[in-house]
């Protein structure tokens, strides 16, 4: 419920308005708690994917604690260069920007089980990525016609649906414990359990930060009952240091056209989505639609925002729609309340023991965090496509774009004689999905029944 003592009805859908600052530091840190644990997760999957990190004995333990560091630095960073802005960068809207999952698809297979070498690659092309996807903020509004619920509805549901085996495998234990007795066993699952159930709880009975922090609050009981199951160790927040600042270009650079053009795909869904998101804001907080500058400036953001990150070893960056659906129940529309959000989470990327005590979540814990969140992004595709007229012509677009994408991601052997370029693009199972419904829409006459 809006607390009319922040304001006038008028100022609090001012975004240039500040409230009492004692009310608007616990506002900006309520942006946080909400977007924390999606915020962190995709750096702990790609780490988990390429094969570090996990374990207190291993020697690559501390790049797992530098990528949960950048998570949070550049997140706060980029939602600076939203709320603030520079030039025709930047909404100046209380747009919160965080990890993106829906670049997993892509970056997963990019680093699956080559370790840190695999970095390198992955990091150039989100550079790149995020330099293209900087550029669509001149053309954005051009090529929505693209795009409409069909296709991004498609596109999200894949995403969805290509994520939610990562999901299951974390909360039976992970890759680190496949082929052994332990994996799925109940002492694994228990924690994973308790995440979901809590989350459940929270999230449908209560209201306000409770109901909206519900996967933070979930993950802290299942972490809770790992602790006390003795599956948490603490070894390594000891040996992280106490401050440390961000290495350009750490893992060095290497193109590899694969990731470049799937991070260059996936910019343009970034983008699209991030549209959604200003709009959301504005008819939301403000009672109004978004300008064009705010939508070109949001996507000029969203770019500079990835690259940047990609430079310090910090994965893409979008705007977060929790954090949506957050300003609309506050009623706060001011960007200087989620600037206040911004400074904090970069004082936390700044400060390695901060990202130590995080990788200190049993793998499990985080499964049962991530079953909820991915199924989540599958079920928003799902409203997506209610939105659809579902006609023949549209039933046959997503049935063959379904079909191929999803058929291509659980049978990859099928593609083996491709170059590995090729492979590595079709066999994701979102690029192909995403690809052939936007070519069909475009292609196929409205009125084919």
């Amino acid at each position: 419920m809006t607390d009319t003592t922040l304001g006038t009805p008028a100022q609090m859908m001012d975004p240039d308005f500040t409230p009492p600052l004692a009310k608007a530091v616990p506002l900006g840190i309520q942006h946080v708690l909400a977007m924390f644990a999606s915020n962190v997760t995709p750096a702990i999957i790609v780490a988990g994917a390429a094969g570090f990190g996990f374990g207190s004995n291993s020697p690559d333990f501390p790049n797992l604690i530098y990528m949960i560091q950048m998570s949070m630095l550049f997140a706060g960073i980029a939602t600076l260069f939203q709320t603030i802005g520079m030039g025709p960068v930047g909404a100046r809207l209380p747009i919160v920007q965080g990890t993106s999952f829906a670049f997993l698809p892509v970056m997963i297979p990019a680093v699956a089980g080559q370790g840190t070498a695999g970095m390198a690659g992955l990091m150039t092309g989100i550079v790149i990525g995020g330099i293209f996807h900087f550029l669509l903020g001149t053309v954005i509004g051009k090529i929505r016609f693209a795009l409409p619920p069909l296709v991004t509805g498609l596109i999200v549901l894949m995403i969805g649906l290509s994520l939610v085996k990562v999901g299951i495998q974390y909360a039976a234990g992970g890759v680190p414990l496949m082929g052994k007795p332990e994996f799925g066993s109940l002492a694994m699952w228990t924690p994973a359990l308790v995440v979901v159930l809590v989350t459940l709880g929270f999230k449908f009975f209560t209201k306000g930060l409770s109901s909206v922090a519900s996967v933070l609050i979930g993950l802290v009981a299942g972490y809770i009952v790992a602790y006390l199951m003795g599956q948490v160790n603490f070894g390594n927040v000891g040996r992280a240091a106490s401050f440390a600042l961000p290495m350009p270009f750490k893992w060095g650079f290497e193109f590899n056209s694969a990731i470049i053009i799937g991070m260059c795909f996936m910019a343009v869904i970034s983008a699209i989505e991030t549209v959604g998101d200003v709009s959301g804001i504005c008819k939301g907080g403000a009672g109004r639609e978004a300008t064009d500058r705010e939508i070109a400036g949001a996507t000029f953001a969203d770019g500079l925002g990835t690259a940047v990150a990609g430079v310090f070893g910090g994965l893409p960056n979008t705007s977060f729609s929790q954090n949506v659906g957050l300003i609309s129940i506050t009623g706060v529309m001011s960007r200087h309340v989620v600037t206040i959000g911004a400074i904090f989470l970069i004082l936390c990327g700044l400060i390695p023991k901060f990202g130590a005590i995080v990788s200190t979540i049993p793998i499990n814990v985080l499964g049962g965090g991530v079953i909820v969140m991915f199924g989540m992004v599958a079920a928003a595709g799902v409203s997506m496509l209610s939105e659809v007229t579902w006609n023949r012509r549209n039933m046959v677009i997503f049935a063959v774009s379904l079909s191929l994408g999803l058929g291509l991601q659980l049978e990859p052997g099928a593609l083996q004689h491709l170059p590995k370029t090729l492979q590595i693009l079709l066999t994701s199972g979102l690029l192909p999905a995403a690809g052939l419904s936007i070519l069909l829409n475009l292609l196929l006459p409205e009125d084919l029944d």
